[in-house]
């Protein structure tokens, strides 16, 4: 698949219909390995930096979505193909209003037990259709080999087509990592955020917004301040000024292969 390299992690410009039909082939074998559509935004592009594991989690993932509309802009204008925002709330919605015809099957595992409930509840409202076969919200501590081993028993076992992760960056990413093996025939969409969306805690960003490239904003001057300042802040001028130091050719940050998860990084220091 075409990509696109923003500092050594290679984003897939793809539509929603495209990306549809990636998901039938897969689940189409259920006895097959799980695949992963990662949603990367700038802060995971700045997380990865300095985190070797996470570059190659993402640049390993079955598709590489753009998160974020100034990606959505930039590949559209610049590199002029076609691409739809593949965030991790658009998707799942996208994907349950696609569930109409495919009768895609969701299983939600993540968030506090109150808010994956509501979650649950949120989805079979709006999509009355909507086949979720089971939820789960893991204690905030690490699961034992035991309890890990009777998660990964009950999804095989409900076989979902569509499995939400939402443990907050980085753990869902690496959580998807270690069960992608594991579990089998299904796609694995790490969700954060969504499940609080979801979920009621916190409030999505009216459309407008999320199409403006300012839902960073809305979600900056919102309850998650504390939390969230840092992620707005220093690590978007992070990501800033490395992709500054990439299109200027100061730095470069080569994207060898993108599924063996190779990183080169050259800094060119003038004379």
């Amino acid at each position: 698949m075409n990509q696109i390299n923003f500092l050594g992690i290679g984003l897939n410009p793809i539509t929603y219909s495209e990306l549809f039909k990636k998901i039938d082939v897969w689940i189409s074998d259920k006895s097959n390995r799980s695949h992963h559509i990662a949603c990367v935004n700038a802060y995971n592009i700045s997380l990865s930096l300095k985190n070797e594991k996470l570059r190659k989690i993402y640049n390993a993932a079955d598709v590489v979505g753009a998160d974020g509309m100034p990606f959505v802009r930039w590949i559209r204008s610049i590199n002029k193909q076609s691409c739809d925002r593949i965030a991790a709330p658009d998707t799942i919605l996208q994907l349950a209003e696609h569930a109409k015809m495919t009768n895609y099957t969701f299983y939600l595992y993540g968030g506090a037990p109150d808010v994956c409930v509501k979650m649950k509840e949120f989805l079979e409202e709006k999509f009355p259709h909507i086949n979720i076969v089971g939820h789960y919200s893991p204690p905030f501590r690490e699961l034992t080999e035991e309890e890990d081993q009777a998660i990964v028993d009950e999804i095989n076992s409900l076989a979902p087509d569509i499995v939400c992760v939402g443990l907050g960056t980085p753990k869902q990413d690496y959580w998807i990592a270690d069960h992608l093996h594991k579990i089998r025939g299904s796609v694995l969409i790490a969700s954060g955020a969504t499940f609080d969306f979801f979920g009621g805690r916190i409030k999505m960003a009216p459309t407008f917004i999320r199409r403006s490239g300012f839902e960073w904003l809305y979600r900056l001057l919102g309850k998650d301040f504390k939390r969230l300042w840092k992620r707005y802040t220093v690590m978007y001028f992070l990501f800033m000024y490395h992709f500054f130091l990439q299109k200027t050719g100061i730095a470069k940050y080569h994207l060898i292969d993108s599924k063996h998860n190779d990183f080169l990084l050259e800094e060119h220091v003038p004379a």
